[in-house]
């Protein structure tokens, strides 16, 4: 091969620039992570490729979507790829282009003019299904082309990562944390940070710290929606998350039963207290059915609706039944194994109505209804 067969370095510049990484998702070569690039008159290209740490979890990706990008350019007869890692100067230029010159993180999300969709799930009681919910509604929203993520806020009963089947670690840069990716959903949990699923046991400034950190110090990027997956009850997260996310939206999910209504009532009317939307009720573990097609209401009927109509009276406002999920029990062991059932058994019927309140949540009109707006009466 001659000198004027082989391709140039701003032509393999190019094709490096369609190559993304794979925790910010924006263009390495926007990133300052092309070191070098050298171009061989036989057409062998050496490229040197920054790492933003030395652990990084995904190396072995980048290498292979730089050489499968690079090999892909007329006249390139082989491709060797030399990793390095960002000195302390670089990491740090990294995070302003990022976030901006802002010394101290802030939470995007309760920034004005935040386009994200803040979606809380709440219950009264544990044992709902609440998790199963939240992760079903994230991975049905991106199936749906939304960018999302996930926030496992129940502290002290951590389950997403498992359900969402993630099983990467975040990386820390600089100050900004990388969350891992599932499904295309990305997620933070404190199991993450707890190996050995060792008990968290906390009092309520530390559940407002790590709440904190997992809103302001992970880089979301330009999320679509955001779903917390809240513990059970009113105690310090659902009271934490009303003042770091004024703008947040309450799904209360309860069971057809009575007690479970009751208690659901009390998790959404705490909206009331906290100037927040309840964004509507989902009622879970509704009926079972049989194989004759006739269903079983292991449970009891219409919890779901009477939680609707009272939160409905007591807040002033609409409070919709947004769904009724089926008993089926590959909800749980889908759950089980990392892969939720939307994904797993998308025609069932419990995954046919997780996916149908998806859709509702995710098409809802974002206009100014509910919001915060920062405004002063002018005098007469």
């Amino acid at each position: 091969m001659t000198s004027s067969q082989a391709p140039s370095v701003d032509t393999v510049r190019t094709a490096l620039s369609g190559v993304r990484d794979p925790e910010i998702h924006r263009p390495i070569t926007d990133l300052g992570m092309v070191k070098d690039i050298q171009v061989q008159p036989d057409g062998r290209v050496d490229v040197g490729i920054y790492l933003t740490v030395a652990a990084c979890p995904l190396r072995d990706r980048i290498t292979s979507d730089v050489t499968g990008a690079v090999s892909a350019v007329p006249g390139v007869t082989g491709v060797r790829v030399a990793l390095d890692v960002m000195s302390d100067a670089q990491r740090q230029e990294l995070r302003r282009s990022l976030r901006g010159e802002a010394e101290e993180p802030r939470i995007p999300f309760a920034e004005p003019g935040s386009l994200t969709r803040v979606y809380c799930v709440a219950s009264g009681k544990g044992g709902v299904g609440k998790s199963s919910i939240t992760v079903n509604l994230a991975v049905a929203m991106a199936a749906r082309g939304l960018s999302v993520g996930v926030v496992d806020a129940d502290i002290y009963g951590h389950s997403v990562p498992r359900m969402l089947g993630a099983t990467g670690k975040p990386t820390r840069v600089e100050k900004m944390i990388m969350p891992p990716q599932a499904h295309g959903v990305k997620v933070i949990s404190i199991g993450m940070f707890n190996p050995g699923n060792k008990p968290v046991v906390w009092r309520g400034p530390m559940l407002h710290r790590a709440l904190q950190q997992f809103l302001a110090e992970v880089f979301w990027g330009d999320l679509d929606v955001l779903l917390l997956d809240l513990p059970p009850g009113t105690g310090d997260v659902a009271i934490s998350v009303a003042q770091l996310i004024p703008n947040a939206e309450i799904l209360v999910v309860t069971t057809p039963q009575q007690a479970a209504s009751e208690v659901a009532e009390r998790a959404g009317a705490v909206a009331l207290q906290t100037r927040q939307r309840v964004a509507g009720v989902i009622e879970n573990m509704s009926w079972l059915e049989l194989p004759d097609g006739s269903r079983m209401e292991i449970f009891g009927a219409g919890g779901g609706q009477v939680v609707a109509d009272s939160l409905t009276r007591s807040i002033g406002a609409e409070v919709p039944l947004l769904g009724q999920v089926p008993l089926d029990p590959r909800l749980g062991e889908a759950g089980d194994d990392g892969t939720p059932l939307v994904v797993s058994a998308p025609d069932t019927p419990a995954a046919t109505v997780l996916r149908e309140i998806a859709e509702r949540l995710s098409t809802r009109a974002r206009g100014l209804a509910g919001r915060m707006l920062s405004v002063t009466p002018a005098g007469r």
